[in-house]
């Protein structure tokens, strides 16, 4: 299995970002891979698998350069540059780090990926531009009109993490963040079930960067590495229960569907994810439902967490049957 030494020195300086070319790269993947992690995610690609599939069958060269990028096993480095960590990084800005690969580069770490050489029709200078296109035309055509919800659920992802951080330490905060991956205690992340070398990350910048579709990578550049995983499942899935007609006459829809999503304790900037209604909307609907008994609210960390009382919880049960 393939694990990382890390120091108290090195969780106490790591840090959860938000990256648009993380996001970006994480939707060209699952497309890639043509598979869904949940019932939302099938739902998303089946509207925009026929235009992606088409832009590569008119692009045979990156067609080709996509499928020796992204193998079963392994993700040529140059796709995948590591997060440098600085705040609200800018997609163009993360972009270019790709763009401005040199072609030698590229081509050697397509031959780590494939575990072999190169085929003769992507021995060209202009790969990186190529694969830098591709991710420009996805953020262009399917991320960009939806990040501001993306951004949303993955800033309470983030929120998630940390109160499990507060109440559980980092075993609990780690556990289970992408597949194959854990906390083994003594220092050690276990990052995937794979059989690659330990690495110590005693000196090093660790970053988490969670992302909405399920998929997930690791990666790492000098002085810096990179957890890159899916966001928790409530998150990342639509809500599978609508709103009964008679709670959502008595309190309304937007308020009784705030009072459904909180079986969990959850925050406000997730129930705003959740939602997509407004912080302002999120508060008033919350205040309503304390002064009238139906939910509790508790401090994790620096956040504030709601959840249903008895009585919320029976009021929501009689009006689902």
């Amino acid at each position: 299995m393939g694990w990382w030494r890390i120091s108290t020195d090195t969780l106490a300086e790591s840090r959860f970002v938000v990256s648009p070319l993380a996001e970006t790269s994480a939707c060209l993947l699952a497309m890639a891979k043509g598979t869904a992690a949940h019932p939302g995610e099938r739902a998303w690609l089946d509207a925009r698998l026929p235009a992606f599939r088409a832009r590569l069958a008119d692009d045979p060269i990156t067609a080709l350069l996509l499928r020796a990028t992204f193998r079963p096993r392994y993700i040529a480095d140059f796709a995948t540059p590591t997060p440098t960590g600085e705040p609200d990084p800018g997609f163009h800005q993360e972009l270019a780090r790709i763009r401005e690969t040199p072609a030698d580069q590229v081509h050697a770490h397509l031959e780590v990926a494939l575990g072999g050489p190169v085929p003769g029709e992507l021995r060209r200078s202009d790969l990186a531009e190529r694969f830098a296109g591709l991710l420009e035309w996805i953020w262009t055509e399917m991320v960009r009109p939806d990040w501001a919800r993306r951004r949303r659920i993955i800033e309470a992802d983030v929120v998630a993490r940390t109160g499990q951080l507060t109440h559980g330490g980092w075993a609990a905060a780690l556990d289970a963040m992408r597949p194959g991956m854990r906390w083994l205690g003594e220092g050690r992340l276990q990052v995937n079930p794979h059989d690659y070398p330990p690495r110590d990350l005693s000196s090093v910048r660790l970053l988490f960067v969670p992302v909405t579709p399920g998929v997930g990578w690791v990666s790492w550049e000098t002085g810096r590495y990179a957890v890159i995983y899916p966001c928790s499942g409530v998150l990342a899935t639509p809500d599978p229960a609508p709103v009964p007609g008679a709670l959502g006459a008595l309190l309304g829809h937007a308020r009784a569907r705030v009072l459904m999503l909180l079986d969990t304790p959850k925050s406000t900037t997730q129930l705003v994810a959740l939602t997509g209604q407004g912080l302002g909307s999120v508060g008033r609907h919350l205040k309503v439902l304390l002064d009238a008994g139906l939910v509790r609210r508790r401090r994790a960390g620096r956040s504030v967490l709601y959840y249903r009382t008895a009585a919320g919880d029976v009021l929501v049960t009689a009006q689902a049957r």
